[in-house]
C-alpha cells in the first residue's frame, strides 16, 4: 500500500532523521512526519544557528585583540547585526537543505503536516499550524501530505520546546526565547537572562561580545548547574571578568513592562529585593518535551515527568510506539537523539545492540570560554562511594595554548583510585569542545589510567593539557 511503512518517525530532528538513514539503510520501507523544518530545533533554532552566531563573536574578540598579535587593522572593529544574523540563517538553510537531499537519497518518503496517533500502527497527518513570523525554510517538493499513514513500527521524535517560566512568560518582543534571541534586528544595549544553564551562558557571550550590558540570574546556588562545581566556578570568574553580572540562589519576583524596556524585580539570595531595568530579557529555562497534541493518552502511552516512558531500547509500553531523543527524557542533546534513533531502529530490526550508558554522553557549551564534560563530576563520584584520584592541568602551563592567545582554561580528571578507571572529565577553556570526545572514547573502551598514562599526545597541542591532567592524577605531572 502507497501509505504504508515498516516505520514512520514523527519528527524531521537530528533524532528522527538519523532514525530514518539508518532504517532505510536496513531496507525497511521508511516515512519521516515534519511539520516545520527538517533537521529540527537543533539544526534551525538551537545548534547550528547559534553556534554560526557564537564564530561571529570569536572572531570579533580577536580582531579587537590584533595587537597582542602583531596585527594591525586600520579603523575601529565593527559590526552589522543584520549580517551577523543572515550568516546564521544562510548557515541554517545550507544544511536543512543537505537533510532534505539526504531523505531523497535514501529514498525516504517526507510527509508535511502535524501527525496524531489516531489508532495502534496508524498516523492521521493534518495541515501544519504555521509559526507566525519565524522565518519558514521551503517545504520540500516531493513532500506527501494530509492523511492517513499505517507504519507497523511509529517512533516519535518530536523534541522540545522553551520552557515557560511564570512571571517571565515571552511576548516575542521584550521578552525573548530562543528564537527572539537569535533574530536581534539590533543589538540591544542591556540583557536580563533568566537561567544560567547552557543556553543562558551561551547568550550572555555572544551578546556580551557584542558590548551589551549583561545580568545572568540562576534560580540554583551554581550556575551550570549540571557541571563539576569547580569548573563552573572556574567559568563564573571568566564570566565576571568579561563583564557579565551574576546573580546565582536568585530569581524573578516580577516583571514591569514598558515601552522598550523592562524592569525586573529579583528576589536575591537572603530575602532581599533589587531592580533592575534592560532593554529585553531572555528566558532560559530549558526546553520541555513535545508530548501533547499526539493521541499518547488515548493509546496508554505512558508519560513519566513530562516525558515518555521508554526502556534501553526506547521501548513505550504500548507495542509499536517507541520514543527517541528530547520527548524521550534527559540528557536532552542533539548527539543523544542521533544515537538513540540507531539504537531504536537496530533493534526494532532485530541486530544485536546495547542500550545507551547515560553517563558516558558528553556535553558541550560554547560560551568563551567554552566547557565541556563527561561522566561523573567530583561530587557525584564521591557521592557515589568511589576512592577518588583528582587529576588539574591549567592551560596556563600549555605552550600551544599561550601561543594561541588561550592561557585561560583547566582540565580536570577524576579516576577510580581502586581500579584506575576514568569515572570523569570536565574541561573549561579554547576548544575543549573539540577535546572531550578524547575522553569519551577513552572511557567506552574501559580505558585505565596506565594506558592513557603510555598514550603519547602530540606536541604542541591543547590535547596535551589532557594528558598532564591524568599524570596530576597519580602524581606524574610534568609541565606544573
Amino acid at each position: 500500500m502507497a501509505n504504508s511503512y515498516d516505520i514512520l518517525i514523527i519528527g524531521g530532528g537530528p533524532g528522527g532523521y538519523v532514525a530514518a538513514i539508518r532504517a532505510a539503510q536496513l531496507g525497511l520501507r521508511t516515512a519521516v512526519v515534519e511539520r516545520e523544518h527538517l533537521g529540527g530545533i537543533c539544526l534551525n533554532w538551537g545548534c547550528i544557528p547559534a553556534k554560526a552566531l557564537l564564530r561571529s563573536a570569536d572572531i570579533f574578540r580577536y580582531a579587537r585583540r590584533a595587537k597582542e598579535f602583531g596585527l594591525t587593522i586600520s579603523g575601529e572593529v565593527g559590526f552589522d547585526p543584520a549580517a551577523l544574523v543572515k550568516r546564521s540563517r544562510d548557515v541554517a538553510a545550507r544544511l536543512n537543505a543537505g537533510v532534505d537531499f539526504l531523505m531523497k537519497k535514501n529514498k525516504i518518503d517526507v510527509i508535511w503536516g502535524e501527525a496524531t496517533l489516531s489508532a495502534p500502527g496508524e498516523v492521521l497527518v493534518a495541515s501544519p499550524p504555521g509559526f507566525g513570523d519565524r522565518p519558514q525554510f521551503q517545504k520540500p517538493k516531493t513532500a506527501l501530505g494530509e492523511g492517513s499513514y499505517k507504519a507497523k513500527h511509529i517512533v516519535i521524535a518530536t523534541g522540545a520546546r522553551p520552557r515557560s517560566i511564570p512571571g517571565v512568560e515571552p511576548d516575542g518582543r521584550l521578552v525573548w526565547t530562543y528564537f527572539e534571541a537569535l533574530l536581534p534586528s539590533k543589538m540591544p544595549k542591556s540583557l536580563l537572562i533568566v537561567g544560567a544553564g547552557a543556553i543562558g551562558v551561551e547568550f550572555a557571550s555572544f551578546y556580551r561580545a557584542f558590548g551589551a550590558q549583561v545580568t545572568l540570574i540562576e534560580a540554583l546556588p551554581q550556575i551550570l548547574p549540571a557541571e563539576d562545581a569547580e569548573i563552573a566556578a572556574f567559568a563564573r570568574k571568566s564570566f565576571e571578568k568579561q563583564g557579565v553580572e551574576i546573580l546565582a540562589g536568585a530569581t524573578i519576583a516580577r516583571l514591569d513592562k514598558k515601552d522598550d524596556s523592562v524592569v525586573a524585580t529579583i528576589a536575591v539570595a537572603g530575602g532581599a529585593e533589587r531592580t533592575l531595568e534592560v532593554e529585553r530579557v531572555i528566558s532560559a529555562a530549558g526546553v520541555v518535551a513535545n508530548v501533547e497534541h499526539l493521541g499518547l493518552e488515548a493509546l496508554g502511552v505512558k508519560i513519566e515527568r513530562g516525558v515518555i516512558a521508554t526502556d534501553g531500547l526506547l521501548r513505550t509500553n504500548v507495542a509499536g510506539v517507541y520514543a527517541i531523543g528530547d520527548v524521550a527524557g534527559p540528557p536532552m542533546l542533539a548527539h543523544k537523539a542521533e544515537h538513540e534513533g540507531v539504537v531504536c531502529v537496530e533493534a526494532i530490526k532485530g541486530l544485536t545492540v546495547h542500550p545507551i550508558d547515560k553517563t558516558k554522553i558528553p556535553a558541550c557549551t560554547y560560551c568563551h570560554p567554552q566547557i565541556a564534560s563527561v561522566g561523573l563530576t567530583e561530587a557525584a563520584a564521591r557521592h557515589a562511594g568511589f576512592d577518588v584520584k583528582i587529576g588539574r592541568f591549567p592551560f596556563l602551563g600549555n605552550g600551544k595554548a599561550i601561543a594561541m592567545g588561550e592561557a585561560e582554561g583547566l582540565v580536570k580528571t577524576i579516576f577510580d583510585a581502586k581500579s584506575g578507571r576514568l569515572l570523569g572529565a570536565h574541561l573549561v577553556g579554547a576548544e575543549v569542545t573539540e577535546l572531550i570526545q578524547g575522553f569519551v572514547v577513552a572511557m567506552n573502551l574501559e580505558t585505565t589510567e596506565q594506558e592513557l598514562i603510555d598514550a603519547v599526545f602530540p606536541h604542541p597541542t591543547l590535547s596535551e593539557t589532557m594528558h598532564e591532567s591524568v599524570l596530576d592524577a597519580f602524581g606524574r605531572v610534568i609541565h606544573m
